[in-house]
């Protein structure tokens, strides 16, 4: 088993990685065991496939434990189901001691955490990613949020979780589709921190029938801790995990919630970034072509003609964006991100171009 220590003072946790940790979750969890009441927080679907099979195991081993469901998709980020699992959490008799299960991906992560960082002003949590995308990012760093109509994330918290199960077994359950969607943001590592680990990402993708998923989800878990524990709350370098995030989440806003997958977007908006990169004349346009011809190996969705202008609103109220003056995450070379305040709403519109 791999595990890697986010360091975080007295709110460290260990991220466990190995192929079969689903049933061994009854031992790994023992010693935070001390008659609490837990609640896997999912959607039924993943219950049916890993949750059940989980609480089966737990209640076993003698944890009081019950179930809490979200709808799929981006409509779980709402203020309204944040209230009814709080209700539900209240039915079912939990306080201060209860523990949450996450249990899913990125969607089931971002609102249990909003959940735990908020019930009763802070309750223990675990994180079970069952994507690949939530394996490598959204499970790790303790952001939360929920979405508002004026866009992705603007309500949340950062708020550690106790510790994070990795099982790369859970994504032979998984549309294959769903999977490779989420090699978008392994593809964001290697170019941010690591350009042998994007050399070797690239030559995996050679072949998606055998990608070595848990040697490529240990080294971006790897990152993401050294980052997240060198900047917690994102005062500076944590920014850099943000590369391609700023057109991404603004082609999900305008393009709609469950139009294109988060990690398809994160990878057009890397390649929107690296152009803007090459422009002001930090990345060479050798290495702006590896890292395109990187990213072209998904099957990213083709899109129309993309307005700019429609874009924009969403880029103007980007968390990333301070007193008006956007923070822009750029590669000065491969695998040595930085952020500049220097790209401008024209050279954003032009970057665009490189998407159709």
């Amino acid at each position: 088993m791999k595990s890697i220590q986010v360091n975080l003072g007295h709110r460290s946790y260990p991220i466990h990685v190995k192929s079969g940790l689903m049933q061994q979750m009854d031992s790994m969890l023992s010693d935070y065991n001390h008659g609490q009441k837990w609640v896997i927080i999912s959607q039924y679907n993943l219950m049916e496939l890993f949750g059940f099979d989980l609480m089966n195991q737990l209640k076993e081993g003698g944890y009081n434990i019950d179930f809490i469901t979200l709808p799929v998709g981006e409509a779980a980020k709402s203020m309204n189901e944040f209230s009814r699992v709080v209700s539900q959490m209240v039915e079912l008799n939990c306080d201060r001691s209860s523990t949450i299960l996450a249990l899913g991906g990125g969607v089931v992560g971002d609102v249990a955490g909003f959940v735990a960082s908020s019930f009763m002003r802070g309750i223990e949590y675990f994180q079970i990613p069952t994507t690949l995308l939530a394996m490598v990012d959204s499970a790790i760093g303790g952001k939360t949020g929920i979405n508002i109509a004026e866009g992705k994330n603007l309500v949340g918290s950062i708020y550690q979780p106790k510790g994070v199960f990795v099982d790369p077994n859970i994504l032979d359950s998984l549309p294959k589709e769903e999977v490779i969607a989420g090699l978008g943001e392994v593809i964001k590592y290697g170019a941010i921190w690591d350009q042998d680990f994007l050399n070797d990402t690239a030559k995996w993708m050679e072949n998606l029938d055998t990608f070595p998923y848990e040697d490529a989800i240990a080294r971006s878990c790897e990152i993401k801790a050294e980052v997240v524990s060198k900047d917690e709350h994102e005062g500076d370098l944590r920014r850099i995990l943000n590369f391609g995030h700023t057109i991404g989440h603004a082609l999900e806003s305008h393009l709609g919630y469950g139009k294109i997958r988060h990690g398809e977007a994160v990878a057009l908006g890397m390649k929107c970034a690296g152009y803007i990169s090459q422009k002001l004349g930090l990345l060479m346009k050798k290495e702006q072509s590896t890292l395109v011809e990187t990213i072209n190996r998904l099957p990213l969705p083709e899109l129309r003609h993309i307005n700019g202008n429609h874009l924009m609103p969403y880029i103007k109220t980007d968390k990333k964006s301070e007193k008006g003056v956007l923070s822009f995450v750029v590669l000065d070379g491969l695998g040595n991100a930085t952020t500049s305040i220097d790209v401008t709403a024209d050279l954003i519109q032009e970057s665009l171009k490189v998407l159709y």
